[in-house]
């Protein structure tokens, strides 16, 4: 049993998001959500509503209750990045990328895991 959940268009970049996301994967969703809780990056308020998401789906879905669930995959993935010009010296311009991510995490019960 597995259940999913996805959060695209995230306006932070993969590098930044993937630095959350490796500290909760392997671990129990209670344990990952106080992870999240106390850490001091923004993105982890995202990356924790990603989390109850799917552990909510496991319960609608399955019955499983979120204290028997283990994040089992958590990854980054690069969405569309957002081309913005700044205007800098002699008339030229500098680019500016806005980059932004999905984040994909999957919850499963202890055996499966």
């Amino acid at each position: 049993m597995q259940a999913k959940a996805v959060a695209k268009y995230v306006r932070v970049s993969p590098r930044k998001a993937r630095i959350v996301v490796d500290k909760i994967r392997g671990k129990e969703v209670v344990d990952a959500l106080d992870i999240l809780r106390f850490n001091e990056r923004a993105i982890s308020e995202v990356v924790s509503k990603v989390v109850a998401s799917a552990a909510a789906n496991a319960e609608h879905k399955y019955g499983v209750r979120p204290e028997n669930l283990v994040v089992k995959a958590a990854y980054v993935d690069e969405g569309p990045t957002m081309k913005r010009y700044r205007p800098c010296a002699k008339g030229s311009a500098s680019p500016i990328m806005k980059r932004t991510s999905h984040i994909t995490i999957i919850v499963a019960t202890r055996e499966e895991a």
